[in-house]
């Protein structure tokens, strides 16, 4: 299976955004890419206000063009995440990522289930101001019957949520993020690298690149990673998209050789 990984620079200038996710997500389909991943709040990204004025429902034009453009290339879609409206009652949105299959139907919506409540760099952030946590953990199955896992951004920092993904079976990990440009200087690729290698999984990790408002900066360097830790593909600081060939085969010999997650003690450690 060959899998891409979409990299741009989301602003509040929704008609634009979905011009370049359109030109990025063609480009990767021209080189074969059979499973594609856009980045984290794609259709729009600023601060808080923004993403309240901006955000949709899973019916608006972000979701309708997801799936139009996935049964049109068929392929299957991982639609990022978007800012999902809030419900009439007034209550708080989500962020939440959707997988589209090759025939344009919904597989599977994941909605992120940590916040991002931190302080990186001066700079504070309170997502679930905003945004509530979703509860659930989510696999969806591709087109070819390979199982994989969702998860969004900050998820990153939990093991717990991939190695609960891993035990439902999920072989590749999508993960859409906006990393700010600090974590993604010293973090991003320490992480990426280590969910692969402990659960012995392919990561596809589509991060955005550059400013999305004054103060509001992503780092890039997406990247597809291989059960091994290799980095099979990384993006340079620019919007573009990146390729590799996700080998299953290659996989079963590593959890083989290697029978880590065969060799778990939950009776020991819980």
């Amino acid at each position: 299976m060959r899998a891409a990984a979409i990299q741009l620079t989301a602003t509040a200038d929704t008609g634009r955004n979905l011009e370049t996710a359109d030109r990025l997500v063609r480009a990767a389909v021209r080189d074969g890419a059979e499973l594609v991943v856009l980045p984290e709040k794609w259709p729009a990204l600023g601060p808080p206000d923004v993403l309240r004025r901006l955000a949709e429902p899973l019916d608006g034009p972000a979701l309708s063009w997801a799936r139009s453009i996935a049964r049109e290339l068929g392929v299957d879609l991982v639609a990022g995440s978007i800012a999902e409206r809030a419900s009439a009652d007034g209550g708080r949105g989500r962020n939440t990522c959707l997988h589209v299959g090759p025939d344009g139907a919904d597989r599977a919506v994941y909605r992120k289930v940590h916040m991002f409540d931190v302080e990186v760099d001066g700079t504070t952030y309170r997502e679930s101001a905003d945004e509530e946590p979703g509860a659930e953990v989510v696999c969806t199955t591709l087109a070819d019957g390979t199982i994989a896992g969702l998860a969004v951004c900050y998820d990153l920092r939990f093991p717990e949520l991939f190695r609960a993904l891993v035990a439902r079976g999920a072989r590749v990990f999508a993960l859409p993020s906006a990393f700010t440009l600090a974590t993604t200087r010293d973090h991003w690729e320490v992480l990426v690298r280590a969910r692969a290698i402990e659960d012995q999984a392919f990561v596809v990790a589509a991060n955005q690149i550059g400013e999305h408002a004054p103060g509001l900066r992503s780092g890039g360097r997406s990247m597809i990673v291989d059960p091994w830790g290799v980095v099979l593909a990384q993006a340079p600081d620019a919007e573009t998209h990146i390729v590799a060939d996700l080998d299953l085969s290659a996989q079963d010999a590593v959890r083989r050789r290697l029978p880590a997650l065969s060799q778990l003690r939950p009776e020991v450690y819980g």
